[in-house]
């Protein structure tokens, strides 16, 4: 058991809490569980676990100040597992420092999906740990080349514009991981930019007519509807 990644639910319904124990144990995780903010937080301290599913809706506190107060000392991945499905809900938990946002109800697989994905962006010194070894960020057929500040389709350059290559090589930088729209802005524009989104949206149009196989239906940035973006993940 010592070897076994160790993940903290908080849930306080105590149907999905046995779902998701069940679920968790039966893949080879080591499940703690906590039914209210203070519980967690505490077993955030006493447990070390490598992941959080966290529900926003506790009872004796918002689930955004559980992130808050975990983000103040520790980058443990956070998954969110939660009813509210408003974009607003998504983009504030992940703004304040979440890994991923699982609306209910969901299914197994991807619940696993999300933790593993959660779980690979703290084992690597860098967030994506291909752009460290290589200096590049390949997913199907398509190549982010960050010494050369290029994008390639089957090896020819989608000649994107100095902004289009910023904003792919950012989410290059962190794949399969959504990044909100004003996380963006404030990274690629710095701190005191717009919040508008209007900007992204232009580019995203222009950067999916070059790389994208069918810009309409897109398999390389994907968008999360009101929230922000999301590039695929490598199958490596």
């Amino acid at each position: 058991m010592g070897n076994k990644l160790k993940v903290l639910v908080v849930e306080d319904d105590s149907g999905i809490s046995k779902f998701l124990k069940t679920t968790l144990t039966a893949n080879d995780y080591d499940v703690v569980m906590a039914a209210d903010g203070k519980s967690a937080l505490g077993m955030v301290a006493s447990h070390c676990p490598d992941c959080v599913l966290l529900d926003l809706g506790l009872p004796d506190m918002d689930g955004n100040q559980i992130i808050q107060s975990i983000r103040n000392w520790t980058a443990i991945p956070i998954v969110i597992i939660s009813a509210r499905t408003t974009e607003g809900d998504k983009a504030q938990a992940l703004d304040l420092g979440a890994d991923d946002y699982l609306t209910k109800p969901f299914g197994t697989i991807e619940l696993l999906a999300r933790i593993r994905t959660a779980l690979r962006h703290t084992r690597t010194t860098s967030p994506s740990e291909e752009l460290a070894l290589t200096g590049s960020y390949h997913v199907g057929d398509l190549l982010i080349d960050y010494h050369k500040r290029r994008a390639y389709v089957n090896g020819t350059d989608t000649n994107l514009t100095p902004n289009e290559f910023r904003i792919v090589a950012l989410l290059g930088r962190y794949p399969g991981r959504v990044l909100t729209y004003k996380h963006m802005l404030s990274e690629l524009w710095g701190p005191l930019a717009s919040s508008d989104n209007k900007i992204l949206r232009v580019h995203m149009a222009s950067i999916r007519r070059k790389i994208e196989p069918n810009p309409n239906e897109p398999v390389y940035i994907l968008t999360e509807v009101g929230v922000g973006y999301r590039i695929a993940e490598s199958a490596q």
